[in-house]
């Protein structure tokens, strides 16, 4: 990879990296910066998400540019300064209510422009040559960069989901994807469902599946970590989950039945529950259920730790076909069992480290298995495959695949000529 270490990364994606939960983009950005400048630039916020969320420490730090209209140049804790740059793009007109059209299409080429400029000064405050664009799932302003106006080396665009499922984005981030998609050089994508549903737009995709940071989740296995809070007046065994909570991926009516038919276990849920379901079903009146926010990605190894078994309890639907979840390979990496739903090919896959559900009365059933085969001999299996699937193999391959692209460009122009 040595030869790339000149080129520099303008990474545009739909995850802030102040998002309160683990994002691909992030963890990518870690792994990127050991040998690459990157160029971290936040989906901008809206006039309405700014007002939204006015009084939080984030907002108030943005106040001033924001209200001048202008971008503004960030730090991400943890990473080196000289190494990952933040940008946060100045105010947008929020227009996603709007209907298809001409009104949309008139305050999008105004949202477009801004985040546009933002990129032109970047590259001239940082006297960015050499370059490769990549578009994290944020379809919404720049999907590729205009090649009238800039030079990257590749535009690559990175799918992570399918944006097809959630009425709300699809209503316009599904054709802007669509766009985003044939313009790219290169589409790398997380799924091996996603290869199938987006392969007619561009043939040139690649398969490249969600990863581990080895350096965190091992802690949980190699070091004595403290015990958390929320965690201490537990006397039983502990059924652990970590991550998002929404009405699309998560099952909560499982998690329900799986509280109900464990009740000499406790349920942890460590993350942000980000509908309602959680409350209309009872969840939060469920004794032996247990939530904890969302937490920082350091701090999960320590519930890791101390959970007995870990979880995904998604639906079997759509979207859920679509998804390599991050959390196997970080339970894995932290050696832990694994009770699941087989809701995608990809998962399926670890079916010799995890334990797969056949339907609802199987998964409550695999607990009790799970947590009576659990040994020293497993745990080892289980960091073993972890280790096969580091966001430093993932960054390689990225770069394999950038390399195969130049050199197949290059090739291209010789023969022109």
């Amino acid at each position: 990879m040595n030869q790339f270490n000149n080129i520099d990364i303008i990474y545009m994606t739909l995850f802030p990296w102040n998002n309160e939960y683990s994002s691909v983009s992030l963890s990518f950005t870690k792994e990127f910066a050991k040998n690459n400048r990157v160029f971290y630039i936040n989906h901008p916020c809206s006039l309405k998400d700014f007002w939204r969320n006015r009084k939080s420490d984030i907002a108030q730090k943005r106040k001033k540019a924001f209200l001048k209209g202008k971008m503004q140049y960030e730090e991400i804790p943890g990473l080196d300064p000289n190494q990952v740059i933040a940008i946060q793009p100045p105010l947008t007109i929020p227009i996603n209510w709007l209907p298809r059209g001409g009104l949309y299409n008139f305050f999008y080429k105004i949202n477009r422009r801004r985040v546009l400029k933002t990129i032109q000064k970047v590259i001239k405050d940082y006297k960015i040559k050499d370059y490769v664009y990549l578009n994290c799932y944020d379809p919404f302003f720049v999907g590729t960069l205009p090649k009238d106006q800039f030079s990257p080396k590749l535009n690559i665009y990175q799918c992570i989901d399918d944006f097809a499922i959630e009425p709300y984005s699809a209503k316009h981030g599904l054709p802007l994807e669509n766009v985003a998609i044939q313009e790219a050089d290169v589409v790398v994508v997380t799924s091996s469902n996603l290869v199938k549903i987006k392969k007619h737009m561009n043939s040139n995709i690649h398969l490249l599946p969600n990863a581990v940071d080895l350096t965190i989740f091992e802690r949980a296995v190699s070091q004595k970590l403290p015990l958390p809070s929320e965690m201490t007046n537990i006397k039983t065994k502990t059924i652990g989950f970590t991550g998002n909570m929404d009405n699309v991926r998560f099952d909560f009516k499982l998690v329900k039945k799986l509280a109900e038919a464990h009740q000499d276990k406790t349920v942890v849920l460590v993350g942000p529950i980000n509908c309602d379901d959680f409350y209309t079903l009872g969840l939060d009146k469920v004794p032996n259920i247990i939530t904890t926010g969302a937490k920082n990605i350091n701090d999960l190894p320590n519930y890791l730790q101390h959970f007995d078994v870990t979880i995904i309890p998604f639906e079997l639907n759509k979207q859920t076909e679509s998804i390599y979840p991050l959390k196997i390979n970080e339970y894995l990496a932290a050696g832990k069992a694994i009770v699941s739903t087989s809701f995608s090919e990809d998962i399926k896959t670890f079916a010799d480290w995890i334990y797969l559900a056949k339907d609802d009365h199987h998964f409550l059933q695999l607990i009790d298995v799970a947590i009576a085969e659990n040994n020293n001999q497993r745990v080892v299996h289980r960091i073993e495959k972890a280790k096969t699937n580091t966001w430093t193999e993932r960054v390689k391959a990225f770069w394999e695949i950038v390399s195969q692209n130049l050199d197949n460009g290059a090739k291209r122009k010789s023969e022109v000529k």
